[in-house]
């Protein structure tokens, strides 16, 4: 049986690299002035972006080993790498969340300025290039979590810098210093619910559940329908990646002979009409006996 691995999956190595240079130059100017205006807000956003760099560093590690040719040990290669980089870049997403949530609501019960127009400077630089930066990967976003991870990681620091600019216009019109913290927040809710659909779906796929874009009950009605199939069952749909669906079920049929086509036409309608990259079909006879594989809890 032949599978067609021809994935066509979009490559994102140019996108990658110029996201971590643009960062890589941003962290460097960010700590310098921090350190010029001896503004610790400004150097703990350095820091944070470099970690930012780090998750970007982690995405495309991940989507390059992906790529790399199965071995005897390895016998899907390290697609599955990616779905852990989402499930940590998710996590550091998090950690980031926090760590400016708890920033938050320190300073709104010791409310503090925005430092000077250097900060609201480099606060403007910081949500051009990590919105550029964000741009990069909006259009696999949706197919891809690994690439949704480096997405949300970028946006969010565009939301959060995009905050300091507004809050210290803000402050430096009405010298409202509770303005900084409630725009921090308020960001922070916003990218929470992304990052948290980002580490359940990942969570979901490190488990080999159905992937969301998979309907099963349509497969099911679609391989139940088949001429000269009579009932289906073992039937499992998992990722092996952040862009791969496989499918391997076992197909009863009945005394009729299949075509020499059935198994071919049956992949190439399970991956053009369902997505399906990878499938494994098992043709059984009725009155062959019960497979062992058949039985009670078996989809």
């Amino acid at each position: 049986m032949s599978h067609n691995h021809n994935h066509q999956t979009k490559n994102y190595n140019r996108a990658f690299a110029i996201g971590i240079l643009l960062n890589m130059v941003f962290v460097v100017i960010e700590a310098y002035y921090g350190a010029k205006s001896e503004s610790l807000a400004l150097i703990a956003d350095a820091g944070h972006n470099l970690s930012d760099v780090l998750s970007l560093l982690l995405a495309w590690g991940a989507g390059l080993l992906a790529r790399k040719a199965a071995t005897e040990k390895r016998t899907y290669g390290f697609r599955k790498i990616t779905i852990i980089a989402s499930l940590a870049s998710s996590i550091l997403l998090l950690v980031a969340l926090g760590g400016i949530a708890w920033e938050a609501f320190g300073r709104l019960f010791a409310p503090k300025p925005v430092q000077g127009l250097t900060v609201i400077t480099i606060a403007v630089i910081g949500v051009f290039i990590n919105t550029i930066t964000a741009l990069f990967f909006v259009s696999g976003k949706k197919h891809d979590l690994n690439i949704r991870g480096a997405f949300l990681h970028m946006a969010a620091d565009a939301g959060v810098s995009f905050g300091v600019v507004l809050a210290g216009l803000i402050i430096m019109y009405t010298n409202w210093l509770l303005i900084d913290p409630i725009i921090s927040l308020f960001i922070v809710a916003v990218i929470l619910v992304s990052t948290w659909s980002l580490l359940l779906d990942s969570m979901n796929l490190i488990m080999d559940s159905v992937p969301e874009s998979i309907d099963i009950a349509e497969i099911q009605k679609y391989l139940t329908g088949l001429k000269n199939i009579v009932q289906i069952h073992d039937l499992h749909i998992w990722s092996m990646s952040t862009t791969e669906v496989a499918l391997s079920v076992h197909l009863i049929k009945n005394n009729s002979p299949l075509s020499n086509d059935f198994l071919p036409e049956l992949q190439k309608e399970l991956h053009d009409r369902f997505g399906i990259e990878h499938s494994t079909i098992q043709i059984e006879r009725h009155d062959h006996g019960p497979c062992i594989l058949n039985k009670n809890g078996c989809i």
